[in-house]
């Protein structure tokens, strides 16, 4: 089956491509009466637009969405929702002279390769203009969970390049977050790593780094062992994003130099009488199953590919050739990247909760 499609019981489809006419998502099995509006939407898509700060790509898209489906007087009806996006500030000229050339890193090669052409124009359906569809259905499913079941998601930038901030995820904020552009909570490490870009961006270069994301107040429960664990959803669901190379869940890599007796976390009773972990190394996930402790994890980055520095290709006709690539670009994608991450977060936990409800009888 073609790969366009996310979830199981909470379902979108997405569709459109970077310099096409929209960018919109279906999405199948929001149940009925959660109450949406299209500036519920629209405020987690602003902070996922481009043009939004000095360190983003310069491109000017208001990303206005459209509810054409599924809501009825304020309230989902159970019935698909669809919603959709105009491209307004596409310029395709400005790919003009690289239409024949493999841009380094890029999936031209490979959409060629695979499909027998490709859309030149600003990457196509591989540009990551497509995940505006997952923040405007992510903010659906973001809604659903923070007013029906109390969780709460929050993610932010912990490293650009090198540069590392110490953020404990149970206590940083989406104010904190929102206080900078870079996105990240340590206002120090923030002004350090806008420098840095700003710096990077001149020389016509580019950097990745890190998002950190945080769930809190999942229930425990959630998560279909064995193929479909709740940590190998959360996975799958990063590593579908533009330009992810890495995927770690609580003490992830660093674990490695730990013994046992260190990394386990021990259980307890607080005082309601409940079961709970005195640490978290686990990430909130044991067995592919929430515990109920916070869910956090890091998603690594890969420097933004599209460079203004001249550098070895081949054309579609095989010629040697060199390219410094035009266009408008983020020299890092890692501010724009964090709603993204949250956003597929919740579709991964709507779609749980969904599933292990249609299990248990639960809600």
């Amino acid at each position: 089956m073609p790969g366009n499609s996310f979830g199981k019981q909470f379902r979108i489809t997405s569709f459109g491509e970077s310099h096409g006419g929209a960018v919109g998502c279906v999405i199948d099995g929001c149940p009925p009466g959660l109450e949406i509006t299209e500036k519920d939407i629209q405020e987690e898509l602003d902070r996922r637009r481009p043009g939004q700060s000095d360190i983003t790509t310069p491109r000017k898209e208001s990303d206005t969405i459209e509810i054409l489906s599924g809501v009825f007087e304020g309230q989902t009806t159970g019935t698909p929702i669809a919603l959709m996006a105009n491209n307004k500030d596409a310029r395709s000229a400005d790919y003009e002279e690289m239409k024949d050339t493999y841009r380094p890193s890029h999936a031209d090669y490979t959409y060629e390769q695979k499909y027998g052409l490709r859309d030149w124009r600003g990457g196509g359906r591989s540009s990551a203009r497509e995940t505006l569809a997952r923040v405007a259905a992510g903010a659906v499913a973001r809604k659903f969970l923070r007013e029906k079941l109390g969780v709460d998601i929050v993610g932010c930038v912990s490293q650009v390049g090198t540069l590392t901030a110490e953020i404990c995820p149970d206590t940083f904020t989406r104010a904190e977050v929102e206080a900078t552009p870079i996105r990240c909570p340590d206002k120090t490490k923030a002004k350090e790593m806008i420098s840095l870009i700003d710096a990077v961006r001149d020389e016509g270069d580019s950097l990745g780094g890190v998002v950190l994301c945080t769930a809190r107040g999942v229930p425990v429960g959630l998560g279909e062992p064995v193929f479909d664990k709740l940590h190998a959803d959360l996975a799958k669901a990063m590593v579908s994003i533009n330009a992810v190379k890495g995927f770690e869940i609580g003490s992830g890599f660093s674990g490695v130099s730990l013994k046992g007796s260190e990394h386990n976390d021990p259980f307890e009773l607080d005082d309601k009488g409940d079961v709970r972990a005195s640490t978290n190394n686990a990430g909130g996930v044991l067995g592919g199953i929430s515990s109920g402790e916070t869910i956090y994890f890091r998603v690594a980055f890969k420097p933004t590919s599209t460079i203004q520095k001249e550098q070895s290709t081949v054309t579609s006709t095989k010629k040697k050739t060199t390219l410094a690539a035009k266009g408008r670009h983020d020299p890092c994608v890692l501010p724009r990247a964090v709603p993204i991450v949250e956003a597929m977060t919740a579709l991964v936990l709507m779609d749980h909760y969904l599933r292990h409800r249609g299990q248990t009888g639960d809600g």
